[in-house]
C-alpha cells in the first residue's frame, strides 16, 4: 500500500543507482596449459621427438619450470596464441607433410580446449635422427611411463620372461 503523503519526485531520482554495470568475465590460461596440450598432440604423431628433455617427466610435472623446445605466447588483445615447437624428425619422413600434420593437430586442439584463436604454429626441425635413435628415445620414454608415446609404433608383444 502506498502512502499518499509520500510523493516521489521522478526528476530527483538518480537512475544510475538502478543501472548495474556490465559484468566482465576474465579467463586466464597459464603457459603450462599450452605446453601440456602441445605435448599431448606431439605424443600422437609418428616420426618426431622432442629436442631435449624427458617427455614423461614433462607430462608428469617432474621437470624444471619450462619445457625445452615448446614456446607459447598469448596476445590478450586479440584473444589469440602463438606457438613455436622445436622437434627432431626421423630420416626419410616428408618434412612439409609432417609440419602440416603437427601444425593442424596443435591448432585444432588448442582452439577446441581453450577457445582461443591460434594465430601461428611455427615448427622448427632441429635435427634429423635415424630410426635407431628414435627407437632408443622411445624405449627410454616407455620404460619410464606409459607406452606408445611420441608416436612410437613398436610392435613388441608383452612377455613375462626376463
Amino acid at each position: 500500500m502506498i502512502d499518499p503523503k509520500l510523493k516521489v519526485d521522478k526528476k530527483k531520482v538518480d537512475t544510475k543507482e538502478f543501472e548495474l554495470p556490465e559484468t566482465v568475465f576474465i579467463r586466464d590460461i597459464e603457459n603450462k596449459v599450452f605446453l601440456s596440450i602441445v605435448l599431448q598432440c606431439l605424443a600422437q604423431i609418428d616420426g618426431i621427438s622432442l629436442v631435449e628433455g624427458n617427455f614423461i617427466d614433462h607430462l608428469l610435472g617432474r621437470s624444471a619450470e619450462g619445457v625445452k623446445g615448446i614456446y607459447a605466447e598469448q596476445d590478450d588483445k586479440n584473444q589469440s596464441v602463438n606457438i613455436k615447437v622445436e622437434v627432431n624428425i626421423v630420416f626419410g619422413t616428408n618434412i612439409p607433410e609432417k609440419a602440416e600434420e603437427i601444425q593442424t593437430k596443435i591448432a585444432e586442439e588448442i582452439t577446441k580446449l581453450t577457445g582461443l584463436h591460434v594465430a601461428s604454429v611455427h615448427v622448427v626441425f632441429k635435427n634429423v635422427i635415424s630410426m635407431e635413435q628414435a627407437s632408443k628415445l622411445n624405449q627410454q620414454s616407455t620404460s619410464q611411463g606409459p607406452p606408445q608415446l611420441m608416436g612410437s609404433n613398436l610392435d613388441e608383444e608383452y612377455s613375462d620372461e626376463f
